[in-house]
């Protein structure tokens, strides 16, 4: 992905949703041209000549200190995902190309599988930062079933939401859905814009996906570690489950998302049922693994 634009949109669109009032400047009278705050006002904010935060603006973070950054960060008045996306943006404008990594092979180890299936409880699920789920449990498949059961492969999370049409039943409030997950996407380019299989995830969304062109545009960032999902699940009803997406510190670039339920409620009911039909259809199945090719046909 293009650095330069990356860097100028992102600061365009942050500059753009700050008032000046929300920054503390006075309201001047008039007609302003653009939404939020002038380049010049964001400068002034940052404490660098405005001179210097257009050549930012214009794409260039090369041999930007931390301070600059950190000023930036303030005046824009960045989130803590906006903020890590910023300093990932200039990591790369500052990487050359003996310091771009590529992306390590990602396998999942016999002590994440292990700990996966003993979660007999919890639907839980391994994926990459690319959004493919890579591994699973048992509940994990049941829960996901409308997604796993699509022919695609890799399994991938953003492109059933976007391409399958069972996603607008599947996830009841679809738009804040898929507004997390191009969020999710966008952070991860800023992470890693080398990695060809993001690059061409967003490339076949972007062109088949109208939805996915206009959240994009938006250069919104996201962490997401915690909070509750909604679904519509084909064989028991509506769930709303709280998860934890927990990075793996020893598989870099894996995050390993679980849900569960407390006792004695409608959702702990859900999945308790969930999990019989679950032992039922895996042993009317064959197995067919997350992370499997895609076969030519596509």
């Amino acid at each position: 992905m293009d650095n330069r634009r990356e860097v100028r949109e992102f600061l365009a669109s942050r500059r753009a949703k700050i008032t000046p009032q929300q920054a503390g400047l006075p309201a001047y009278g008039g007609h302003r041209r653009v939404p939020g705050l002038r380049r010049e006002e964001v400068a002034m904010l940052a404490g660098v000549s405005a001179e210097y935060y257009a050549r930012l603006e214009r794409g260039n973070l090369g041999g930007v200190s931390e301070s600059v950054l950190e000023a930036l960060a303030r005046a824009l008045q960045l989130d803590e995902a906006e903020h890590a996306h910023l300093f990932d943006l200039a990591r790369t404008a500052n990487a050359t190309p003996r310091t771009r990594r590529r992306p390590a092979q990602q396998q999942i180890r016999p002590g994440i599988r292990h700990l996966l299936d003993s979660m007999t409880d919890t639907a839980a699920y391994v994926r990459n930062g690319r959004l493919d789920i890579v591994a699973s449990n048992r509940l994990g498949r049941a829960l996901y079933s409308p997604v796993v059961d699509d022919p695609v492969r890799p399994v991938n999370l953003a492109r059933f939401r976007f391409l399958n049409p069972r996603a607008g039943d599947f996830y009841p409030d679809w738009e804040e859905s898929a507004h997390t997950t191009v969020a999710l996407l966008r952070t991860e380019a800023g992470r890693d814009p080398y990695d060809r299989p993001l690059t061409d995830l967003v490339g076949e969304l972007a062109t088949r996906s109208e939805e996915f062109r206009t959240l994009w545009a938006a250069h919104d960032v996201r962490l997401h570690h915690t909070g509750v999902k909604n679904f519509h699940h084909p064989v028991v009803g509506d769930l709303a489950l709280p998860f934890e997406a927990m990075p793996l510190p020893a598989d870099p670039g894996l995050t390993l998302t679980a849900f569960s339920a407390e006792p004695g409620t409608p959702a702990h009911d859900a999945l308790s049922l969930l999990a019989a039909w679950a032992a039922t259809t895996d042993r009317t199945r064959p197995a067919r693994p997350e992370g499997q090719a895609r076969t030519s046909d596509g």
